[in-house]
Order: C-alpha cells, then sequence, then structure tokens
C-alpha cells in the first residue's frame, strides 16, 4: 500500500469512528446502575422516601415534603441527603414516555418531573428498582435523561438498606 493509500485509509476511519461516535452520543442511555454496595450515607441527616403509588396528587405532595424538608435547612441543604426510592408505578413520573407501558392512557403533568430537577438542585436523588422494569417490561433508555436518577437492584431491598444506613424512613400517604 502507497503512503497515500494509507493516509486515506486512516482518514476514512477516522472519519468513521467520529461518525460513530457522535451517533453513539446522540443516542439516549439508561441512567446508571448502583449496586447495594454503592448505597450510602453521605449526609449529617439522611431520609428516604418511599414511593410506590402511581396517584399524581399522592406523587405532588411528596415533591411537596421533600421541598419543605430542604427549606427546614436554609442556607446548608447540603448537609441533608434525601433520595426516592421509585418501585412500582412511581416509576412512570420518571419516564419520557408512557407508550408501550401499562399506564399508555395516562397524562402526567410534565410539572411534576420539572419540581424534582429543581429539587435536584438541592442534592435530591431517585433511585429506580430495576426489577419493576424487568417485570413490567419498561425499556430503561425511556427514562429521563436527568443525572439525579439512577437504577437500583430492587427497591424494597433498597429501602431496606438505606435504613440500615442511617436513613429515616417517610412515605406520604
Amino acid at each position: 500500500m502507497t503512503d497515500q493509500n494509507n493516509s486515506a485509509t486512516r482518514r476514512s476511519l477516522l472519519i468513521g469512528a467520529a461518525a460513530g461516535g457522535l451517533a453513539a452520543a446522540t443516542a439516549q442511555a439508561a441512567p446508571q446502575a448502583l449496586s447495594m454496595a454503592d448505597l450510602k450515607k453521605e449526609g449529617d441527616v439522611a431520609c428516604l422516601y418511599h414511593c410506590d403509588y402511581g396517584d399524581n396528587a399522592r406523587f405532588a405532595q411528596t415533591l411537596n415534603n421533600i421541598s419543605n424538608h430542604y427549606s427546614a435547612y436554609g442556607s446548608d441543604p447540603f448537609g441533608l441527603q434525601l433520595v426516592i426510592v421509585a418501585h412500582s408505578a412511581s416509576v412512570k413520573y420518571f419516564l419520557s414516555t408512557l407508550e408501550g407501558t401499562p399506564w399508555k392512557d395516562e397524562t402526567i403533568d410534565p410539572a411534576l418531573f420539572e419540581r424534582a430537577t429543581a429539587l435536584a438542585k438541592n442534592g435530591l436523588k431517585v433511585y429506580l428498582c430495576e426489577i419493576t422494569f424487568q417485570r413490567l417490561k419498561l425499556d430503561k433508555t425511556k427514562v429521563k435523561d436527568a443525572p439525579f436518577i439512577s437504577f437500583v437492584p430492587s427497591g424494597v431491598a433498597t429501602v431496606a438498606a438505606l435504613q440500615s444506613k442511617g436513613f429515616a424512613y417517610l412515605k406520604v400517604g
């Protein structure tokens, strides 16, 4: 092969790799998966909000409670670690579309997710149950792209694990 052919081949490979990388970067990926060992208490005060319900008003109330929780800590919301553990019907609040889900005929007010996103600026994390996604055959790539959302192996196991690590337990209802 000549040097000119080698250069052309290398250019083609680089262009192809760059285009492939761009395509991969624009495709939505599922949130990161955490193991049970990854779950840690990082704040002076830590609390988990257990969400296994699909009632919009109840989920809105959960977000109200979380907002009130942060407001009690004033200028130091980072001394407080809050987590939503979502399984069963509550995972729907974190999906980009309800098509192909048991909730396909429902409408969710987009303001609910906007409120969760605003609360995440104070440190709120959301842990979604992988077992729920498996049992309901939900596409994990349909989860909204947000850095505060992660998958955990099991919602109920995560609730228990967080409690054993010093998290207080709250359930709205």
